[in-house]
């Protein structure tokens, strides 16, 4: 029986080429979309679906349920990126990443953790970030919804393992998508004390993003981790120092560690 993956955030960027990834492997697919009728082309059905509004998670999940009789994996992939000195970001867009980023992937664990358990069995995968293991300058917000996720991850895998749940968290690094044309930017405001450092460090962050790794690298991996059996607890995909990078933070005096960042970032 094939295996079927609910995938938020399938539209576009990392969460499609899993989509089309595991759809070529035989798997039943749906992905989700904000508005899934603005996507033509896509070779897996789209469902309406806004992590940030819960009765349209569960109607996303009764749906999946209605069309398959089952949710074997899901891929909690919708995110959205936010930059900006944390001084000067408005609460409401500090608020609405979090509901995005950590409150929504809540909302799809807790609508879909019925019907796994009732199957007594299902996996759920958290792609997190690399940036979630340390606090970056000017993305202090994203690192903190992302790093909450994967602490949310440790504490809800011990709560369902008894019900043959498994939850895992995936952290790439930077892709080559289009996050950053999609995430929040605070203005770089002149005059502002953070005028230049923000305006450097904004543009170095696109430009990883724009030499970042292929998509494909994070489908085979999801790929892999779904055909485990008793999936590890973290998992960390991109290149090797950005992976290195929180070896690092483990080792190092927190001072020497901070040094390492601002000289990266040329703070």
């Amino acid at each position: 029986m094939n295996k079927v993956v609910l995938i938020t955030g399938g539209s576009s960027g990392i969460g499609k080429s899993i989509g089309e990834f595991l759809y070529a492997k035989g798997y039943t697919v749906y992905g989700t979309s904000r508005n899934p009728e603005r996507i033509s082309h896509s070779v897996f059905p789209l469902i309406a679906l806004d992590v940030r509004d819960k009765s349209s998670i569960q109607n996303a999940v009764a749906e999946v349920i209605s069309k398959s009789g089952r949710i074997d994996v899901v891929i909690n992939n919708a995110g959205v990126g936010i930059t900006g000195p944390i001084e000067e970001i408005p609460t409401d867009e500090i608020k609405n990443n979090f509901e995005t980023n950590l409150f929504g992937p809540i909302e799809v664990m807790k609508a879909v953790l019925p019907q796994m358990r009732l199957q007594q069995s299902g996996l759920i995968i958290n792609i997190t970030s690399i940036a979630g293991y340390m606090g970056l300058p000017y993305r202090g917000i994203y690192s903190a919804s992302k790093g909450a996720l994967e602490l949310i991850t440790e504490a809800l895998r011990m709560e369902v393992k008894s019900f043959g749940i498994h939850i895992t968290n995936v952290a790439p690094g930077d892709f080559a998508t289009n996050i950053a044309a999609g995430r929040y930017h605070a203005p770089l405001v002149i005059g502002s004390a953070y005028e230049t450092p923000y305006g450097n460090t904004l543009k170095m962050m696109d430009e990883h993003v724009d030499g970042g790794s292929n998509p494909n690298e994070m489908a085979e991996a999801i790929y892999t981790i779904i055909q485990h059996p008793n999936p590890k607890i973290h998992y960390k995909i991109g290149a090797f120092m950005q992976k290195f990078s929180i070896v690092l933070k483990r080792i190092l005096p927190d001072k020497v560690y901070e040094k390492m960042l601002m000289n990266h970032y040329k703070l």
